[in-house]
């Protein structure tokens, strides 16, 4: 035993911290007064996830009760697993766990990738203007609104003067209502996404390349390798790190298929497809006041994400890679 145990004033055993957690404190505490102004700084950034990503969480027990607004919380009688059990042999549970778990993965396969494929092709760029040029084009769609996304895309979508139906309709061919199409819908929500994230996602990378040693090229170019060997062998496995810490924390919001954006898009026509979890939590939860069910959905899906995260951590471990923690 490492502990140190002391007597207390009333003659019982205490359990003192052991000398290296002693250490620690006191190192903390030390540093804490010495960069007095950094840790200063860290206090709204700690502040805010206190109070807007902890405290909310108290609220969860919700999904555990019949919650009723004029009784609050603490005098809400519990129902246990009752809204978990109505959730699941609900009949559009699986429904809307199909269109959840297919947006999700279509982003993860078409979207996650292109922003490190951007990045490197960036990377590559020698002229730095031109380079800058493109940064910036990129950039611009991040700071759209999704509504301005919808509103753009319903503009060129529709079939009652819409760019694309119009050039169809020049070319002989019959118009397609991609709107409506159950379909389409998957990829439109999937290639909005690209247009406007793909760009502002490079950001990470391009900050990871920057800061790859350029002896490391130097070696490669020595030994003959190409501008393609010097990709693969030399900027790949630097930011390979990166990526893997960023595939852990995409996992983490996997089910989040992004509310906005898929609420601005549903209609009558492809709800059937176009429903997953977040506009579900919306209609029954704010719409129709069902307040602990709503939760209970929320729970499930947070739930799934953190049983995602906790996998995808211990594989990259046990691959050798950092990890998330």
């Amino acid at each position: 035993m490492n502990e140190t145990v002391a007597r207390k004033g009333d003659g019982r055993a205490a359990t003192l911290p052991k000398p290296k957690e002693r250490g620690y404190m006191m190192r903390l505490v030390s540093d804490m007064k010495r960069e007095k102004l950094l840790y200063l700084m860290l206090l709204p950034g700690l502040l805010f996830f206190v109070l807007f990503k902890y405290l909310p969480m108290l609220g969860v027990v919700i999904a555990f009760q019949d919650y009723q607004p004029f009784a609050g919380i603490l005098h809400s009688p519990w129902v246990g697993l009752k809204h978990f059990h109505r959730f699941f042999m609900d009949p559009d549970f699986w429904m809307l766990f199909k269109n959840t778990l297919l947006l999700a993965v279509y982003n993860l396969l078409f979207f996650f990738p292109l922003p490190i494929i951007l990045a490197l092709m960036l990377n590559e760029v020698r002229k730095h203007f031109f380079k800058r040029f493109v940064q910036t084009i990129i950039y611009i769609p991040h700071f759209i609104s999704w509504v301005v996304v919808a509103g753009l895309t319903y503009t060129m979508l529709t079939t009652e003067g819409g760019i694309v139906n119009e050039a169809l309709a020049s070319l002989g061919a019959d118009k397609v209502n991609f709107l409506l199409s159950t379909d389409w819908f998957r990829t439109l929500i999937t290639s909005q996404a690209i247009w406007k994230e793909t760009g502002w996602g490079t950001i990470i990378f391009l900050a990871a390349l920057a800061g790859v040693d350029q002896q490391l090229y130097e070696a490669a170019r020595m030994d003959g390798a190409s501008r393609w060997q010097q990709l693969w062998s030399v900027t790949f496995p630097a930011i390979r790190t990166t990526i893997v810490l960023l595939l852990i924390l995409r996992l983490g919001s996997f089910l989040d298929t992004g509310f906005e954006q898929i609420f601005l898009m549903l209609n009558s026509g492809n709800r059937d497809v176009g429903e997953v979890f977040d506009t579900y939590v919306y209609t029954t939860g704010l719409q129709n006041a069902q307040f602990s069910y709503s939760t209970a959905v929320g729970v499930f899906k947070s739930v799934v994400s953190l049983i995602l995260v906790i996998s995808a951590n211990g594989l990259a471990k046990r691959f050798g890679e950092e990890g998330v923690y």
